[in-house]
């Protein structure tokens, strides 16, 4: 049995949490597909005993209300310190007892009623003490043709991947863990990227160098629900900035010395040049061509470099800022 995973002949116990902060309707549409998507666990994944954890990131308990009108049972807890790192990591400790905890932020919906059943089999199959898989980015109205042309929700840099390829790092809002492996090494989500993003990419990474089994599952989809301030063109640039700095702050924390670090701030200062003065061609080819895939990429990669420089340094804005989740 590698890695701290169930045999195969076991029912796993599952705590499934999702954070949430202020996004009520969100969350209760979430809550409404979940019953489906059990059903299907328990039938397909060898579930045993299941615990629906929502962790409210709003002192104000504004998510108390949703969570009790679940048709499912829900341990709701508010967790006061603001920042996705503490509600992630309450939600680590809310989980103890389970074999297994899976995340899903408050804004997405499982693609279908597979979703829960695909992550189990993918960890059962492959052995796998953390299982990774997609986040399709929806919304309700037509994004900017800008937005869209640019790539900003493209989420591209997994495409192809195949069910059972190795990974070692992973975004938190589409992810199983062995719990007890987690336990084990002591591994948390680091409180310096709580406003900033990151934390997600740390924290797998360490994982992976801990040795984790990653596993990516192509077939367990998330639909990532974008709202209206987040179709913005302003909104779209900083988060490309955002997750630049935030690539580059992961590689320092990673970095194991002086001289490590201040390779990655010579590759990060590099490649943030380049995609800076590639930015500023694209942008001035597509202002004379009037293209706005040219625009919106030229624009995307000066947002890109600007991340990398100010990551290099370790400067951060507050991605997150006025507290909660993203």
């Amino acid at each position: 049995m590698g890695n701290g995973a169930a045999r195969d002949e076991d029912e796993v116990s599952l705590a499934l949490c999702i954070p949430t902060f202020r996004r009520q309707r969100d969350l209760a549409r979430l809550l409404d597909a979940l019953p489906a998507v059990v059903d299907v666990a328990r039938t397909d994944g060898r579930l045993g005993e299941i615990a629906v954890i929502v962790v409210d990131n709003d002192s104000t308990a504004s998510a108390q209300q949703t969570a009790r009108s679940s048709t499912m049972a829900v341990r709701y807890v508010v967790e006061p310190e603001r920042g996705v790192v503490a509600v992630r990591n309450r939600a680590l400790d809310e989980a103890k007892g389970h074999d297994i905890v899976v995340f899903i932020d408050d804004d997405e919906t499982p693609a279908d009623a597979h979703w829960l059943a695909h992550l189990l089999a993918a960890r059962r199959e492959f052995d796998a003490t953390v299982v990774a898989g997609p986040v399709r980015t929806v919304a309700e109205e037509s994004l900017d043709p800008w937005i869209v042309a640019g790539g900003f929700f493209a989420r591209t840099h997994r495409t192809g991947l195949i069910t059972g390829h190795r990974i070692a790092r992973a975004a938190t809002n589409n992810l199983l863990l062995d719990l007890r492996f987690v336990e084990r090494t002591g591994i948390r989500f680091d409180p310096r990227f709580g406003r900033t993003g990151g934390e997600d990419s740390l924290f797998t990474s360490q994982l992976h160098a801990a040795g984790a089994q990653m596993v990516w599952c192509a077939e367990a989809v998330v639909l990532d629900h974008l709202p209206v301030e987040r179709r913005t063109r302003a909104h779209a640039l900083e988060r490309a900035r955002g997750m630049a700095n935030a690539g580059v702050r992961v590689a320092l924390a990673l970095a194991g010395s002086p001289t490590e670090r201040a390779v990655v701030r010579a590759r990060a200062i590099s490649a943030g040049s380049l995609r800076w003065i590639g930015g500023v061609a694209r942008g001035a080819m597509g202002a004379v061509t009037r293209s706005d895939a040219l625009g919106a990429t030229g624009a995307r990669e000066r947002a890109r470099g600007r991340g990398g420089f100010s990551g290099a340094w370790n400067r951060t804005r507050d991605l997150y800022g006025g507290g909660g989740i993203r």
